[in-house]
């Protein structure tokens, strides 16, 4: 049962009775909202939909209670979960029944939900694989048989069941779980995985490695249905069919992809007839035959061996699904769809997968609902990526001055701006366009705004062949993602002097989301392209004025690169319109004398700040914004390196960025030679 904010759970029911009400009832009505509020207990922005009504399950109170916004300061007593207390590892899964092993799953939600839905986690698509999770760890031997998920949000539950479940508050925190499956915390963890699409390949190469050494263990990759936008998926399966290797991929589909689409997509309905299918599908002496069907007419050849290819094409058509003959076609055996949250359909199916050897790889389509058991994420759009900080009343208290927007934010307002008045820009983004904060630029600009999904390599092509008609495309692409598409950086746009505009979400350190999603290295491989203009902003104001020069530059590339923290607080433009730049042309914010602080990108804030701390010990220092890392502003240095005694460089990148390239010049001009330091 929950309690509620700083109250006793017998206050709640004191409200309860004033209501006339059962307080388990009480606790989701609008009323008890409502009074709760007036009696200055607890304060919700908004109300779940129930009325006091005796038939309401406590399961249906907790998803509808989950379902309000704000809460916050609402504090949820520990669910009981007697047989998850039971589990350790996988092994303590073999002996459950199947009533168990449904009980066990809406108990792994309930501590999903617990620990994390006030801590700003993404756990949705991980409410919506449980079932699956707790299936394929009651049929394989993790870790002999090695399950890899695809992007680690969907894998919580395998956190949960191997061990790691006391470390599960601890997720995205120093010292603390990885959002993602990491190899270096888990044996159970078969392959680390934070960016889409790597399951298939991954796998492929552990299966085909088992077979050369000759071990029997299998090999179970996990891939949603959001990261088969990408072709790495594509190249995997058909070289998977190619090989012939023994391993099985799960497609686990819960039909959210494209941001765009999610409206006009339906659930795909598992009546009792494609189940029944399904399990055919599966059975070990059905798929025997047709193999062995197949080899004999093989052997015969010629007009017999056309006419049974047709026909299994033909019966393959009858028995799957829309679409189930593409994964046949690249050499993989279709089996679906399965309910997602069938367990015995699922661990039938499985079952029968796993017991025949020998007969290639095979898919399993299992169609899932993303945050089951949690109303408020269900048939809403999925962000996937975080911020810096979480977005709270209490985070920006701390913050003080600090602006209650994301750059992600300003980079929008600058982007809507700029578009009002130009007619020629467009926007291409991957992976998901509601990560960059491209909902509402998508709203008002629909024929401009293009979700290409996970499939960072087209949109930088597709984006090179909008420009080279005369459009002003902006490449939205999170800087860790960008590097999947460099080959295209280079070969489609830069080598072309083709006017793209990238801009690089996440720039810097991720922090909570780890050294996968870091976007430490973008100053580095975008800075060394021939053609590239590479510039950061250092406050809100400056995103503008970027975002302005980038639709102002029309003869080669440019690229701007952002963190996702607050901005500084700094006023913006009238009008939010941004004036374009002098290209590699910084500026001083603050003289001083004998050291000088050269900071690239928001890391500036942190330059002013440390030039306060200096000038309380006598130290008054130069604080400059170089705004561009290529082109350098080489009179800007060399003012600096003439006039200080100590210049340092400051960012958030890697060797080869911008203090590199900063060295690098005062090396070849001289400025090395003196005393400076």
């Amino acid at each position: 049962m929950a309690t509620c904010g700083l109250n006793q759970s017998g206050r709640v029911s004191s409200v309860a009775a004033d209501m006339g009400c059962n307080p388990i009832h009480a606790l989701a009505s609008q009323s008890f909202f409502s009074h709760v509020k007036n009696r200055n207990i607890l304060h919700f922005q908004s109300s779940a939909k129930w009325a006091c009504n005796k038939n309401v399950s406590s399961k249906d109170l907790v998803s509808s209670a989950s379902a309000v916004h704000g809460t916050s300061s609402c504090y949820w007593e520990k669910p009981s979960t007697p047989l998850l207390d039971t589990v350790e590892t996988p092994m303590h899964l073999k002996n459950l029944s199947l009533q168990e092993l449904k009980l066990l799953a809406e108990e792994v939600r309930s501590e999903i939900i617990f620990a994390l839905s006030n801590t700003g986690n993404r756990f949705k698509a991980s409410l919506g694989a449980v079932d699956l999770t707790i299936a394929l760890h009651h049929v394989f031997n993790s870790p002999m048989d090695k399950i890899l998920w695809d992007v680690g949000e969907q894998a919580y539950t395998h956190k949960i069941l191997t061990g790691r479940r006391s470390q599960l508050h601890t997720l995205r925190k120093t010292n603390g779980l990885s959002g993602f499956t990491c190899r270096l915390e888990s044996c159970y963890d078969a392959f680390g995985a934070g960016h889409g699409c790597s399951s298939i390949s991954a796998g492929l190469g552990m299966a085909v490695a088992r077979d050369l050494k000759g071990r029997k263990n299998h090999v179970v990759s996990v891939i949603g249905n959001g990261t088969t936008t990408a072709g790495q998926a594509y190249e995997a399966m058909t070289n998977a069919g190619y090989l012939d290797s023994n391993m099985i991929v799960i497609l686990n589909d819960s039909r959210h992809s494209l941001q765009m689409k999610i409206a006009e997509t339906s659930k795909m309905p598992i009546s009792p007839l494609a189940s029944t299918l399904t399990k055919l599908q599966s059975a070990k002496k059905f798929r025997e035959l047709r193999e062995a069907a197949k080899g004999v007419t093989k052997k015969i050849g010629g007009k017999m061996h056309e006419l049974a290819a047709k026909v299994d094409e033909y019966a393959r058509g009858m028995i799957g699904p829309l679409g189930s003959t593409l994964f046949e076609e690249l050499g993989l055996y279709y089996i679906g769809p399965v309910d997602g949250h069938n367990i015995g359909d699922l661990i039938s199916i499985l079952h029968e997968v796993k017991s025949t050897h020998s007969t290639g790889p095979v898919l399993i389509h299992v169609v899932t609902e993303k945050g089951r058991g949690f109303l408020e994420t269900r048939n809403k759009p999925t962000k996937h990526q975080g911020i810096g900080i979480p977005n709270s009343a209490s985070t920006k208290q701390q913050m003080g001055k600090f602006s209650p927007c994301t750059y992600t934010d300003y980079f929008v307002q600058a982007l809507i701006a700029e578009s009002d008045k130009d007619d020629d820009i467009v926007v291409v983004h991957a992976p998901i366009g509601a990560d960059m904060g491209l909902g509402t630029y998508a709203e008002r600009f629909p024929d401009r705004c293009f979700d290409v999904g996970m499939a960072e390599q087209h949109a930088v092509t597709f984006a090179a062949g909008l420009a080279c008609e005369g459009l002003k495309p902006f490449c939205v692409i999170n800087s860790s993602f960008l590097q999947r598409a460099y080959d295209q950086v280079i070969h489609d746009v830069d080598l072309q002097k083709l006017p793209v505009r990238f801009a690089m979400d996440g720039a810097g350190l991720a922090g909570a989301d780890g050294p996968t999603h870091s976007g430490a290295f973008d100053v580095t491989y975008m800075a060394c392209l021939p053609n590239m203009v590479v510039m950061a902003p250092s406050d809100e104001r400056e995103m503008f004025d970027m975002v302005a020069t980038a639709a102002a530059v029309n003869h080669r590339p440019i690229c701007i690169r952002y963190p996702r923290s607050y901005g500084a607080g700094v006023p913006l433009p009238p009008g939010n319109k941004g004036q374009p730049l002098e290209i590699g042309k910084g500026r001083i914010l603050v003289n001083g004398a004998e050291v000088a602080l050269l900071g690239y990108g928001t890391i500036v804030q942190n330059c002013l700040r440390a030039r306060n701390l200096l000038a309380k010990h006598g130290i008054h220092a130069t604080v400059a914004d170089a705004r561009f890392c290529k082109p350098l502003d080489l009179n800007l240095i060399r003012q600096l390196a003439r006039e200080h005694r100590v210049l340092i460089t400051v960012e958030e990148g890697s060797v080869g960025g911008f203090g590199s390239h900063v060295v690098q010049f005062m090396a070849l001009d001289g400025l090395l030679d003196g005393k400076l330091k």
